[in-house]
Order: C-alpha cells, then sequence, then structure tokens
C-alpha cells in the first residue's frame, strides 16, 4: 500500500524519535478524515512499533470495518497479533489476507513464521513454498524454508534453501549461520565451521554465530577454541544463557568441573526455568561428589518439566549408583521409559536396577525389548548391563559397536594406528595400565601380582588411575609396584591422552573396558600405538582403536573371532591374571556367626546381584528341592533382593530361610568364612570371574555350565587351568545332576578338596610368575607386530 505524503512525513518524525508527534499528525489527518484506510493502518503500524498493541489493534479492526475485504489490513493485524504471541489468531488473519488476494506472497510468509512459532513446520513450509512460487526471489521466505526443514531434521533440503538465499543475497549473516546449523546436523563440520566463520566474517558481533562456531568446535575435540568462542559470544552480549550454557558443556568435557558449575549457574541466573542447565548442573554436582545438590537440581529440573525424560534417567541413575536407594531409582527410570521407550540407555538402566533388587516380573519382556533395540541398532542399553542378559556374542558385539560409536567415536590420533617408528638401540617395552580401581577391588585383587612380577629389564610399567587413593594396604602394594603412578582422574579426555602420550607408552592396557570408572574416552584419542582390552570387560569393545584383546581357547574359541572387533591374542593356560600373595584371614567364623546352620550342605554364589537371572535361580532352588537340610548362601545386595528372592524361593515351595545372605567385607575375612561353604554354584548367562577364583583359592570346589560366550566361560577356563575340568558341564541338566551327587556324596566332595589344595600350588591358575611371563611374550610380539594380528602365545 502506497504512503501519502503524510505518511512520509510520519513515518520521518517516528525514525528520529518523535513518535507523540508522528502520532499526533496521523490524529490531525484522520480527524480530518476518519475514512483514510492509510492513516489508519500507518497509525496502527506505529503503535505497534512502540509496543502498544491493544491501541494498535484497535486501530487495524477500525481499518477493517471500513474495507472487510482490503487484503492488506488482515496481513497487519496478522503481524499484530504475532507480536501479541496469538499465533493462532494470527494465522486465521493470513488466511482471511490471502483469500482475498491469492498472489499475496508477503502473507503467505507472514502465514508460515506464525506457523512456525505454533510448531505445525509441515504447513509452515507449505506456506513458504507457496510464498516462493509467488515470488521467486523471496530470499527471506527461503531462508525461513530452511529452517522449517531444519526444525524437520531435512538438514540437506534445508542446506539447499539456504544456498538458494544466499546466490541471491550472498552477504546474509543469519542465513550463514543457519547452513551451519544444517551442515552440523549433517557431520559436515569442516563445511559448517566455514559457513559460522562466513556469518563472522559479515557480522563480527554475531553472538549467536560466535556461540553455534563454540559448540561445533567443541563437537571437533578442539576444545580451547570452543572456549575462546563462547567467550567471544558473551563479550558481545554477557545476558546469553544459552551461551553460558554451552560453556559450561565444554568445561564439563573437559573435567574443570568448578568453573562448569559456574557458567550453569550463570545460565540460570539469567533462565531459571531452563530443565537442561538444572539437569547438566546436576551431573557436574554428582561429578564433584556433591550428591544431595546433584539431587536437588535434578529435582529443580523436574519440577519445570516433570516430563523431562533426560533428567529422571540422570537422577536415577545418580540415585542407584551414589545412594543405592533402590526405590527412587526405580521410580525414575519407570517412567522415564514409560514417557520415551526409546530414550538412550533408559530401558537398560531400569533392568540395571532391577536386577540389583531381584525384581523378576518383567524380565522376559525387558529382555526383549533390549535384544530388538540391539537388532535395531539403537543405543538401548550399555554394554555392561548387556552382558548379564544376553548369551550371543554376535549381540554383545554389536550392542559395544553402538555404544562406541554413540559415546566414544574416534577422534584425532595422538599416536598414528600401529605405526609409530621404533627408536634404534633396546629400550624398554613402556606398558600403561589404564583403571579406575587401583584401590582395594576385584581387579586389583587380580593383577597385583602381575604387576609386581613384571621384568623391569624389558618393561617399564605405568599406572594411569582414573580413580581414588583409598589409603589403603593395597594401594600402597599397587604403587610400589609401578615404575610411575599418574593422576588422570581431573584431567580431560584430550588432555590424560597427551599426558600418556608423553610418556612414550607403547602398550596402553585398558582394564576396565565399559565398567567402573572407566576411561574409553582417553582410548579414543588412540595416545599409544598399540591399545589392548584385557581383563574388566569380557567381551568386545567394538571400537576401531581398540587393536587386541587377551583371552585364551575357552573364553573365545577360534570360531567366534568374527564376533571380536579386537584382535585375539590366546594365552595357554587361563586368560585371568591371579594374585597368589591373596591372604585369608587365619580366624575361620562358625557357621552360626554367618547365619548358616549347624547340619547340612551350603551351596554358595557371591556374584553381585545383577548377574543373577531367573533361570539361574530356578535351577538353584531345583537343586535345593533335592538336597534336604541344605541351604543357598548369597552376598547380600539392597533389601529388595533378600526379600524378592525369599518371596520367589517360597513361591516354588522352599522355605526363605534357606536363602542365607553373607554382608559385604574385606577380601580376607571374605575368603576366610568362604571356606564354609560346600560347593559353588555357577551363573549363567554371566559365570562367577573374580569371585570363581576367590572360591578355588579357598579351596571351595566350584561347577559351572559352559556358557555361549565370553562371559559366561570363564569359570571354565579357571577350572582348566587348575586341572578340574570335570566340574564343567555344557548344559543345565547335567550342570544341576553333578550338583545334586556332589551334595549326596560328602567323600567326593573331599576328594575334590584335596585335589584341590594339591593343584592350587602346582597348576597355571595361581601361577603369577608363569602368568607373567605369558602376557609379556604377548606384548613382546604385540610390540613387533605390524598391522596387528592374532596369535597365540605358546606355553
Amino acid at each position: 500500500m502506497a504512503l501519502t505524503p503524510v505518511g512520509d512525513r510520519a513515518i520521518a518524525l517516528f525514525r528520529q524519535g518523535r513518535a507523540a508527534e508522528a502520532l499526533q499528525l496521523l490524529d490531525q489527518t484522520l480527524a480530518q478524515n476518519p475514512a483514510d484506510i492509510h492513516a489508519m493502518i500507518l497509525k496502527g503500524r506505529l503503535l505497534q512499533a512502540g509496543r502498544r498493541f491493544d491501541q494498535a489493534l484497535a486501530c487495524f479492526e477500525s481499518a477493517l470495518a471500513a474495507e472487510p475485504g482490503l487484503a492488506e489490513i488482515w496481513n497487519e493485524r496478522g503481524a499484530l497479533l504475532s507480536d501479541m504471541r496469538r499465533h493462532e489468531a494470527a494465522v486465521e488473519c493470513y488466511d482471511r489476507a490471502v483469500a482475498a488476494r491469492p498472489d499475496f506472497a508477503d502473507a503467505y510468509y507472514n502465514r508460515g513464521n506464525a506457523l512456525r512459532d505454533l510448531k505445525r513446520e509441515e504447513e509452515a513450509l507449505a506456506s513458504y513454498d507457496r510464498a516462493i512460487a509467488l515470488k521467486g526471489d523471496f530470499f527471506q521466505a527461503w531462508n525461513n524454508r530452511g529452517s522449517a526443514l531444519e526444525a524437520l531434521g531435512r538438514h540437506g533440503e534445508a542446506v539447499a534453501s539456504f544456498d538458494k538465499v544466499l546466490a541471491i543475497h550472498p552477504g546474509v549473516a543469519e542465513t550463514w549461520n543457519n547452513r551451519g546449523i544444517a551442515l552440523a546436523a549433517l557431520g559436515r563440520r569442516p563445511e559448517a565451521l566455514d559457513s559460522y566463520e562466513r556469518a563472522l566474517t559479515l557480522n563480527a558481533n554475531f553472538a549467536q554465530a560466535w556461540d553455534n562456531r563454540g559448540s561445533l568446535l567443541r563437537q571437533m575435540g578442539r576444545a580451547e577454541e570452543a572456549l575462546a568462542s563462547h567467550d567471544k559470544a558473551l563479550a558481545i552480549d554477557p545476558n546469553r544463557a544459552e551461551v553460558w550454557f554451552n560453556r559450561g558443556n565444554v568445561l564439563r568435557e573437559q573435567r574443570r568441573l568448578e568453573e562448569a558449575l559456574g557458567s550453569y549457574d550463570r545460565a540460570l541466573a539469567i533462565n531459571p526455568g531452563d530443565p537442561h542447565a538444572w539437569t547438566n548442573r546436576g551431573i557436574v554436582l554428582r561429578d564433584l561428589k556433591r550428591i544431595a545438590e546433584a539431587l536437588a537440581s535434578y529435582g529443580n529440573a523436574l519440577e519445570i518439566n516433570p516430563d523431562y525424560v533426560e533428567t529422571l534417567c540422570s537422577r536415577g541413575i545418580a540415585a542407584w549408583v551414589e545412594n543405592h536407594d533402590y526405590d527412587a531409582a526405580l521410580r525414575d527410570l519407570e517412567r522415564a521409559v514409560r514417557l520415551d521407550p526409546d530414550c538412550p540407555y533408559a530401558a537398560g538402566g531400569l533392568l540395571l536396577v532391577r536386577q540389583y533388587g531381584g525384581d523378576w516380573r518383567n524380565f522376559r519382556s525387558d529382555v526383549a525389548r533390549i535384544d530388538q533395540g540391539v537388532h535395531a541398532g539403537k543405543p538401548v542399553a550399555e554394554p555392561f548391563l548387556y552382558q548379564a542378559i544376553c548369551e550371543s556374542p554376535a549381540d554383545l558385539q554389536a550392542c559395544s559397536v553402538i555404544h562406541a560409536k554413540d559415546r566414544y567415536p574416534v577422534q584425532i590420533p595422538l599416536a598414528p594406528e600401529n605405526s609409530r617408528p621404533r627408536p634404534p638401540g633396546p629400550r624398554k617395552i613402556r606398558v600403561g595400565y589404564v583403571s579406575g580401581e587401583f584401590r582395594e577391588q576385584a581387579t586389583a585383587y587380580l593383577m597385583a601380582g602381575l604387576y609386581e612380577c613384571h621384568d623391569k629389564a624389558r618393561f617399564e610399567i605405568m599406572a594411569f588411575d582414573n580413580g581414588w587413593n583409598d589409603v589403603s594396604p593395597m594401594r600402597k602394594r599397587l604403587e610400589a609396584a609401578f615404575d610411575k603412578f599418574h593422576d588422570i582422574s581431573h584431567l580431560s579426555d584430550q588432555d590424560a591422552a597427551k599426558k600418556i602420550a608423553g610418556e612414550g607408552v607403547d602398550i596402553l592396557v585398558n582394564l576396565n573396558g565399559y565398567f567402573g570408572d572407566h576411561r574409553m574416552g582417553v582410548f579414543a584419542h588412540r595416545p599409544a600405538p598399540i591399545q589392548v582390552n584385557y581383563l574388566g570387560f569380557p567381551a568386545t569393545l567394538g571400537a576401531p582403536y581398540i587393536d587386541y584383546i587377551i583371552a585364551d581357547r575357552i573364553v573365545i574359541p577360534e570360531d567366534e573371532r568374527q564376533f571380536y572387533t579386537e584382535q585375539v591374542v590366546y594365552l595357554p593356560d587361563s586368560y585371568q591374571a591371579n594374585d597368589s600373595r591373596r591372604a585369608i584371614a587365619q580366624d575361620i567364623p562358625a557357621r552360626a556367626e554367618c547365619g548358616l546352620p549347624a547340619q547340612g550342605f551350603v551351596f554358595c554364589n557371591f556374584n553381585a546381584s545383577y548377574k543373577l537371572t531367573p533361570a539361574s535361580f530356578a535351577g538353584w532352588i531345583r537343586i535345593l528341592k533335592q538336597t534336604p537340610g541344605s541351604v543357598l548362601w548369597l552376598l547380600e545386595g539392597v533389601p529388595q533382593f533378600s526379600e524378592n528372592l525369599r518371596r520367589a524361593a517360597e513361591a516354588a515351595g522352599i522355605a526363605g530361610a534357606r536363602i542365607v545372605f553373607a554382608p559385604v567385607t574385606g577380601l580376607a575375612p571374605h575368603l576366610a568364612r568362604l571356606q564354609l561353604a560346600d560347593l559353588f554354584l555357577d551363573s549363567l548367562p554371566y559365570n562367577a570371574h573374580t569371585t570363581a577364583s576367590d572360591a578355588l583359592w579357598a579351596g571351595v570346589p566350584l561347577i559351572t555350565c559352559r556358557g555361549t560366550a565370553f562371559p559366561g566361560r570363564v569359570a571354565a577356563s579357571l577350572l582348566n587351568a587348575i586341572g578340574l575340568a570335570e566340574l564343567i558341564t555344557e548344559n543345565s541338566a547335567d550342570y544341576e545332576a553333578l550338583a545334586m551327587k556332589l551334595a549326596g556324596d560328602p567323600a567326593l566332595v573331599q576328594s575334590i578338596r584335596r585335589k584341590l589344595a594339591e593343584q592350587r600350588g602346582s597348576t597355571a591358575l595361581f601361577d603369577t610368575a608363569r602368568f607373567t611371563r605369558h602376557i609379556e611374550t604377548a606384548y613382546e610380539t604385540m610390540h613387533r607386530a605390524r598391522p596387528a594380528k592374532s596369535f597365540a602365545v605358546a606355553p
């Protein structure tokens, strides 16, 4: 609608900051001619610009009363209603505008914007397309069309739309920024970075582009540049909560936790209603071991959005891992899975907590859901949990591959893969062990003797500790065993990797895998030319930067090597290290002190409760039924675990009192009390591992059923290495029959005990020096081999 001379004068006054004079001029015009539509519309526009929305709306209503069929007035009224956030009413106005004038491109464009505000992206896209069809060089419509496509996840089409804008107007900084967002979503990171930098060349004060650039640099592993980019955005506009949030994310990943907490607090001071910031603040507080504050921060997020699934998962896992609050963890995780069955790792986390509580009411459907997710390539469960319920090495590999790609993708390597040149002349092979458990913990119980037995003339061994110093005798023993002991718990993955690379480590051994306080992200940077998966995680890690897995021919048969991303190294006896110096307390408690009956056969299993499945327990119940007066002795868990198991026993016709629970205690007294047991019953699909070695070291016979994957074959490996292969069965029927045969033949049990006592010191299982020579031979072979390939160590 063309402006009149009066209109031109009013706009000029308004632009000079003389809004009152501009409105006075229009009022004078309307006093002289109340039917002047141009003056009514312009007055409405100026009132709208001054955010005097109700008065502006009255102007447009007057104009429509005079000219109800004029498309321009409906368009103006729609724009005002959009400013008032009355988007539904705005869309109705735009509909009236295009009905009155079907070639009105601006109204279609504005309609698209209102529909986007309503999150009706498909309809918005159709409106933009109509505007573009009417006006092909309508670059604003092309730009917003690209944003609608981006919101719909159609990133490639979005890039094409932004390219159309830039072909028309290459100087639009906003479009370069939007193009960068779409390219980043496509994983085309270098191109995205170039787009953000083109935007910043055009507008160096474009805070959002600086922020987006920082988030992209963080994804690219360029943390310091990312921080600088976020700081640049904040120098331009320190009141952008999302920038403080993104800056906190970089600092959190750098393990600069106090600084990250400060950034999240600044974000929340600006926008206290952001559940994402409250959630990430809770994650940092948990990492700082300020658990009560972490849970409170998660609670604040859920007060804002009770259905925020990510927070429910984070709070549920924290409640379990940090506080062993079974009920709270179960409540949050059940709600998370109800709200979003596909939430990454939620179903696996829920099943893990249920397993710890012995709650098997939904076991079959829970396992089926996780299997289906793994088969579909979804991150439905962490590999640590999946080992306890999965019997397929192919599925275990799939789960690990999904997890590695999702959480620990390949980074720019610090040490070229298997190709770093070896320096001339003799030099010790430098072996680094990465663990979060250099303390009183199962991995240390197995490995301590190996560290001490290493040939220091040929090997320099280093510890890279991601855990903490528990000031125990074991910790002191471990520190004395290593040539160097480094704390990496406070370092980012990249900085820890640089530390390891700086030490010139030749072979880096991952003792955690996906278990415990692991640092899989460090290995993703390849700080050593040879990287090894050993002991802590009995399955493939599914990551291309892990070269070898150490095994034996029982846990990984030759015909199953295809299910391991790593090359397989076969040790000649058992793959599992053992410490021949494990102390057993002198005083063996009386049966009564342990809650055991004075008479009767004592079956036991001291696995963590998450390894126990309904099938294993049902088999044990059948054994108890056929062995009058016997009891089953298990490791104590949360109260719900003992309650649920006793209830299950009673439902199967066994008195709940025949299930006895032993409290957690130190290793030496535990090994002493273990001697009260008559027979250790192994579990499937996840065997006893360290607990099996404990039983054999304490002189307690153990029977196992050979499983179908690495986690279920460890006990068979141990029995074979100690010369008791007759205690390995191949199916559940034979397993139960053997258990009942032994329970009914005390003389046979005693003969096995004598054999075990004789062979404990003469066979391979507890010969730490022999094992050390074998693993050192493996390290020397790895060090020579280029590229990595499977091999066997000769005995």
